[in-house]
């Protein structure tokens, strides 16, 4: 199947006179999980991670891509001719340093017009021109490729109304405007997803778990813009948006709208975030290239959301407690499939309030499947968990009122001294991040240690990020801050007030095990003048059978009997008396 997928590029390049083909992950809008429309990279490899980027030669093709991914990769690229590059540093992936090697002078590099951000494509021309190799950006051959390409989405747009975000879309499109006059701009083009959901307060289905939708965004000083197929907006969700001064327009106009700009006009966007062909379109506006202002406006959680994240966690919490009573019971007399409980697991989270999906895939990992960090069991391969050793499970719900993200890593019987010192490991250092009191305008880079520094006393570590940044009913990984080991952009983000972020340290023994631990926390000022905290917001039992308890302080203890006793306290009255008993097992004081 890959083989001819392959034979079929390799035949289009060679009509277009193209010698290598980069293939990324993302969409037009730079997204990093695309409609299955643009899931280019994952047709032409079989490769399913959401992280990748694919180089295909007349005779040769490879994939590269990170840590998270490397033994699934392995997997789904075995019996192919598609070559695992591993990617241990994504500031320079390497496959540019790969294309130079296998190209000669004079020859065609190839990427997607719609699909290269255009800062993107200036970087990879310099660094080919430097070897008299030229890179061009040409239309989707995929459209003559791949004949049984998904249909773009049709869904409806709807409204995430004001009582869940709190603000109004006229207040939000006003903090824009200010920034837009900051800039000396008389207009602002955003064309990453969730920003135009949040800026809109609309939200839809374009994107498996990911409750956005495709457009662009164009915010005038008068008028504001929304560039989609319009048989996504409603006759009357369309009055309301023109009562909001928000006019809905053909998704291919917007080219057509940035051709006409003057010399007079000054357009604020982010070149590394647009594509070549929008920034094509813009032939005579000056261009001020700045980092969109609702990255940062929607990192900042208010008072208001945080409230409704903390009722969230409650009503996810219940649904967990019930996946995991309904997975021991029928553990005593029957294996259950990854699968299954993965499904499990979204069913009882579709009988709470205000839930729309899953935030995305639930990873399952049952024993040696825990060691593939982002897994996701599929129906007729995944492994039947039964009543005896290690199960991860990283699952997460989108609800009206917050978006989860939560793992759970349970001993199904009694764990060796290895597995407790690994967990007991990461538990440690998941509790030095959520106890932290750090001063103001620190970065994510340098609370990341703190996470790590147990495993590294006993020569142990993780390859992937400690935390990432959390959208309110939006996108599950949100910029623009993380917890992460290296100085990348969103590693160098300062800490603020109001975000919200995953605290996950893990650890992964390969063909054996995976442990993680991860909470949601909340950043806030703490006691000090000048410093901030964590607020721990997730609710649910973190397994103590799995503790090695000489290997905790007074300190830790203390912390995981106060969350105990949290969890406990809040879940408690929404469960019957049997399940309450359960939680209060698991809840029990150290």
């Amino acid at each position: 199947m890959i083989s001819l997928r392959l034979a079929s590029l390799r035949k289009e390049m060679i009509s277009q006179n193209i010698d290598a083909l980069i293939i990324p992950s993302n969409d037009p809008n730079q997204s990093e999980y695309p409609p299955k429309y643009w899931a280019i990279r994952q047709w032409i490899t079989g490769f399913t991670g959401s992280t990748g980027l694919a180089v295909v030669t007349q005779t040769e093709a490879g994939l590269w891509t990170d840590s998270r991914y490397f033994i699934q990769a392995e997997s789904q690229l075995n019996n192919t001719e598609i070559k695992l590059h591993k990617v241990h540093n994504r500031s320079s992936p390497g496959y540019i340093e790969w294309i130079i090697t296998k190209l000669h002078k004079g020859q065609t590099v190839a990427v997607l017009s719609e699909l290269c951000a255009f800062n993107d494509f200036k970087n990879k021309s310099k660094l080919l021109q430097d070897h008299n190799i030229s890179l061009k950006a040409i239309d989707d051959p995929f459209i003559k490729v791949w004949l049984d390409r998904p249909e773009m989405p049709l869904d409806p747009v709807y409204e995430h109304e004001t009582k869940f975000s709190g603000v109004s879309r006229n207040e939000k499109i006003e903090q824009l405007r200010n920034e837009m006059r900051n800039h000396k701009c008389n207009y602002h083009l955003i064309n990453t997803l969730d920003d135009i959901a949040w800026t809109l307060n609309l939200r839809g289905s374009d994107v498996e778990c990911n409750p956005v939708f495709v457009g662009y965004l164009m915010i005038g000083i008068n008028n504001t813009t929304l560039y989609i197929n319009p048989s996504k907006i409603s006759e009357d969700l369309k009055k309301k948006l023109q009562a909001d001064h928000v006019i809905v327009l053909e998704y291919s106009d917007l080219e057509k709208k940035l051709n006409q700009l003057t010399e007079e006009d000054s357009i604020l966007l982010d070149l590394s975030l647009i594509n070549i062909n929008i920034h094509d379109s813009i032939n005579n506006a000056q261009i001020v290239s700045q980092t969109p202002p609702s990255i940062n406006l929607k990192a900042i959680k208010s008072n208001h959301e945080i409230e409704q994240y903390k009722s969230c966690m409650i009503r996810d919490g219940v649904a967990l407690c019930h996946a995991f009573i309904w997975l021991e019971k029928t553990l005593k007399n029957n294996a259950v499939s990854e699968f299954d409980f993965a499904n499990k697991i979204a069913e009882f989270r579709s009988q709470q309030l205000h839930y729309k999906g899953e935030s995305f895939y639930a990873i399952v990992g049952y024993e040696s499947n825990g060691a593939i960090v982002h897994y996701r069991p599929e129906e007729n391969s995944c492994k039947q968990i039964e009543h005896k050793g290690i199960l991860l499970v990283d699952c997460g719900g989108q609800y009206l009122d917050g978006t989860t993200d939560i793992t759970r890593t349970i001993a199904l019987s009694i764990p060796s001294p290895e597995q407790k010192l690994s967990y007991t490991s990461v538990l440690k250092g998941h509790i030095a991040l959520a106890t932290a009191v750090f001063p103001e305008d620190t970065p994510g880079t340098a609370l990341d240690t703190l996470a790590r520094q147990f495993l590294w006393q006993n020569g142990l570590n993780y390859s992937h990020g400690t935390g990432h940044g959390v959208g309110f009913f939006n996108s599950v990984h949100e910029g623009p801050q993380s917890f992460a080991p290296n100085c990348s952009g969103r590693g160098n983000t300062l800490q603020k007030p109001g975000m919200v972020t995953s605290n996950e340290p893990g650890y992964y023994e390969e063909g054996a095990y995976g442990i993680r631990i991860e909470n949601l926390v909340h950043c806030r000022k703490s006691r000090f003048d000048g410093f901030l905290e964590f607020e721990t917001i997730t609710l649910f039992p973190i397994d103590t059978k799995l503790i090695d308890l000489n290997m905790l302080n007074a300190n830790e203890k203390k912390w995981l009997n106060e969350y105990h006793n949290l969890v406990y306290l809040k879940l408690s009255s929404h469960l019957n008396d049997q399940d309450k008993q359960w939680l209060k097992d698991k809840c029990q004081n150290i």
